[in-house]
């Protein structure tokens, strides 16, 4: 009778403990806004959209254009290990793999990090260059993001309004 009762015992405390956590269904993930991410440039103002291209090699607008001053401090919009920094072409650009698999990318600026860099949400990781492409302003930062391989609208980080310039 000894064996029988703890036996029974957990039988009946497991009928009433309800369901097991392995039973909850997965938590779905959080959206990338909610993760941490801040604008680049302050005071942040959208020059020209993002356009996703219909293939691979399309044209488009793999990122956003922001207005700024030549010699604006570039800001991390979230944490991340910097995976570039350096001359890409003829332009200055820092490209930064965050947590969960997205890369942001920010040019024309000079660098004031280097590969292998921790940085965090706000932190100056180089100043505005003048000289982008189209811009309208004295200066522009082209703010990229990257999810595998696939470019995304880096507007898609920012949980708040966004204020649209003419372009």
């Amino acid at each position: 009778m000894r064996i029988l009762i703890p036996a029974l015992l957990g039988v009946t405390l497991a009928c009433f403990a309800g369901p097991a956590v392995a039973d909850a269904p997965p938590a779905a993930p959080a959206p990338p806004a909610a993760v941490g991410f801040g604008w680049p440039l302050d005071p942040p103002a959208v020059v020209r959209p993002f356009e996703e291209p219909e293939s691979a090699f399309g044209p488009g607008h793999r990122g956003v254009d922001l207005a700024g001053r030549a010699g604006q401090p570039v800001l991390a919009a979230a944490e991340g290990v910097v995976v570039h920094a350096g001359l890409l072409v003829d332009r200055g650009v820092v490209s930064v793999e965050h947590p969960g698999g997205l890369r942001t990318s920010y040019e024309p600026i000079t660098p004031l990090v280097a590969r292998g860099d921790r940085v965090t949400r706000g932190q100056v990781i180089g100043h505005l260059e003048p000289g982008h492409p189209g811009c309208p302003a004295q200066a522009c930062l082209h703010w990229g993001l990257r999810e595998g391989g696939d470019y995304r609208d880096p507007l898609s980080l920012i949980g708040s309004q966004v204020r649209l310039l003419p372009w």
